[in-house]
Parts: structure tokens; C-alpha cells; sequence
């Protein structure tokens, strides 16, 4: 089930892909960016159960406007997958919330 998002603040399930959020983002009515031709509304910091101990187990999930994954990147701590969102998905600044 994947409802239109309408809401400035539009919480992610649970689990993304099979990891569990972390923490997330939503950038409202204006898309942080594009990866490919695809608009980014949500980005979320994500791990796979099991991983907690593995070095670059922290994931950025780059999502569309239903919370499906366009693409992700792979760190090895929270903070460097915030600090290092690419380019293209900075037109928005990224609110953190915890999940």
C-alpha cells in the first residue's frame, strides 16, 4: 500500500528495503533534488538487523514521494551519511528526525 503523500512532514514505514530507519527526512512540497529523473521527497538513515557491529552498515535511502528507494549510499556512521548526502539531492535542506 503506497497512499499519496500530501502532508509537509511524511513519516516512512518502519523499514525500508528490508533495513530499519533510523532517522529520515522530508523535504515538504519541493523535491530535494533528482537522482536520475526521479524527484527525491525522503531520505532516510537506515540498517539491516544483524549489521550493528559491521563497518559501512549505515544506509542513506533516497526516496520518491512513497517512500519507495530510488538509490542509496553506504557509510559507516550516521554522521557521515548526513554529512555526505550528494549534490543533486541539496536543493532542500534536510531536517533529521528520529524514527
Amino acid at each position: 500500500m503506497h497512499p499519496e503523500v500530501n502532508s509537509m512532514n511524511s513519516e516512512p514505514p518502519n523499514y525500508l528495503d528490508g533495513a530499519k530507519v533510523i532517522k529520515w527526512s522530508w523535504s515538504g512540497q519541493q523535491p530535494f533534488g533528482f537522482m536520475g529523473n526521479e524527484e527525491v521527497y525522503g531520505l532516510a538513515i537506515c540498517q539491516y538487523e544483524g549489521k550493528e557491529s559491521k563497518k559501512e552498515s549505515i544506509y542513506c535511502f533516497s526516496c520518491d514521494k512513497n517512500w519507495e528507494v530510488i538509490q542509496d549510499g553506504i557509510y559507516d556512521t550516521v554522521e557521515n551519511a548526513i554529512g555526505f548526502l550528494p549534490d543533486q539531492i541539496r536543493n532542500v535542506a534536510a531536517t533529521w528526525l528520529p524514527k
